[in-house]
C-alpha cells in the first residue's frame, strides 16, 4: 500500500467512525460501479447518504472539500442514485456530504460539510 492509500484508508476508517458517532447508519464502503466508487454510503434516518472521503496531510494543494466540486460533484450525485437503484432505494432521499481530514503532528482535523452540492 502506497503512503497516499494509506492517508486514504485510515481516513475513510475516522470518517466511518465519526458518521456513526452523529448518529448515521454506515450501510457501504468502497461501493464500486463501471462508473466510479463511493467512499461511504449511510443512512441518515430516511435520507440516504454517499459520502465523499478527502484525506490529505497538509492544506498544500487546499481544503479537500475544494477538491468536491463541478464534474466531480455531479458524478458524486450519479453514483449515488445508481447505488439506490441496484438497492431498491429508489426515491429515497439522497444527499452528498463531504468529510474532509488533515492528519497533522497533533493528530487529525476532521470537517463535515452535510448536502454539498443539494
Amino acid at each position: 500500500m502506497t503512503h497516499h492509500q494509506d492517508i486514504g484508508a485510515r481516513g475513510e476508517a475516522l470518517a466511518a467512525d465519526y458518521l456513526r458517532q452523529v448518529g448515521l447508519e454506515v450501510v457501504d464502503r468502497n461501493w464500486r460501479s463501471r462508473r466510479g466508487e463511493l467512499d461511504i454510503l449511510a443512512h441518515d434516518g430516511g435520507t440516504d447518504v454517499a459520502v465523499e472521503v478527502k484525506a490529505r496531510t497538509s492544506h498544500r494543494y487546499g481544503h479537500g472539500a475544494e477538491a468536491v466540486a463541478g464534474a466531480k460533484l455531479v458524478r458524486l450525485h450519479r453514483l449515488a442514485w445508481e447505488w439506490q437503484r441496484r438497492h431498491g432505494r429508489r426515491g429515497a432521499d439522497l444527499r452528498v456530504d463531504v468529510v474532509a481530514i488533515v492528519f497533522d503532528a497533533d493528530g487529525y482535523r476532521l470537517d463535515h460539510y452535510r448536502g454539498v452540492g443539494a
